[in-house]
């Protein structure tokens, strides 16, 4: 019987590998699964998901602005490769910012603005990748201990990271990775200013979240913790039951 019923309540290792996720991470990783299979099952096509000036505003597209980070391509080794490092750095990241998705969200605004400003002047449709490019520029600088291993040949630390994977895709595609030096360039800049600029001008954030986007999220976030603090009280009998069991 305790083994049909572990403790997670019943979970298969995948659902319970996709519920530990945070939520940002989690949707997102989602979606980019989703529109694949979308695609692969000919329901969209790439055409319809790219990301041009003339599209959006021109004729008036506007999703295209958010399914351009969202696909990778078709099912394949590539796929898994990108989701891999999409989930696995937006994790760390997300969890490193604290319970509120707030200032993880502000890094996606900051980094996707950024992007699509950036993506005409280097004819780059699709901005899946460099995206990622700017989490694991950001996870890499912020963790500059930790050792990597690739391919199980090279071992370095964390700050090689983006230089590793730039080199690999200039040896596999043979080509200038215009989407990692993207992601490198937008991501210093807001490592930079989020990590060594306060420091140097007593302990100024110009890149923290607003704090209108903060009441977005955290007055979600209260709201969602008293539900679940009531419920508690609800099930446990209250603080009155909690008393007569003193007594």
């Amino acid at each position: 019987m305790d083994q049909l019923m572990p403790g997670d309540g019943g979970r298969n290792p995948l659902e319970a590998w996709f519920w530990e996720m945070p939520i940002c991470t989690r949707w997102w990783t989602t979606a980019t699964v989703l529109v694949s299979a979308l695609v692969q099952c000919q329901v969209v096509t790439a055409f319809q998901l790219f990301y041009s000036v003339r599209t959006v505003f021109g004729k008036g597209e506007y999703w295209r602005m958010i399914t351009t980070f969202l696909y990778f391509g078709p099912f394949s080794i590539d796929l898994l490769f990108h989701v891999y490092f999409l989930q696995r750095y937006a994790r760390l990241l997300e969890e490193s910012s604290g319970r509120s998705p707030a200032h993880f969200s502000w890094l996606l605004l900051y980094a996707m603005v950024s992007l699509l400003c950036l993506s005409p002047l280097v004819s780059m449709p699709f901005l899946g990748h460099p995206l990622s490019s700017i989490l694991v520029y950001i996870w890499s600088r912020r963790n500059p201990e930790t050792r990597l291993s690739f391919l199980g040949l090279l071992v370095f630390t964390a700050p090689y990271l983006p230089w590793v994977l730039m080199g690999f895709s200039l040896v596999m595609h043979g080509t200038v990775p215009k989407d990692e030096i993207m992601g490198v360039v937008i991501g210093h800049v807001w490592y930079f200013f989020t990590d060594v600029y306060p420091p140097m001008h007593n302990g100024s954030r110009p890149f923290d979240p607003p704090n209108w986007w903060r009441r977005l999220f955290e007055g979600r976030r209260r709201e969602e913790d008293a539900t679940a603090i009531e419920n508690e009280f609800a099930v446990g009998g209250g603080p009155e039951l909690a008393a007569a069991d003193v007594r």
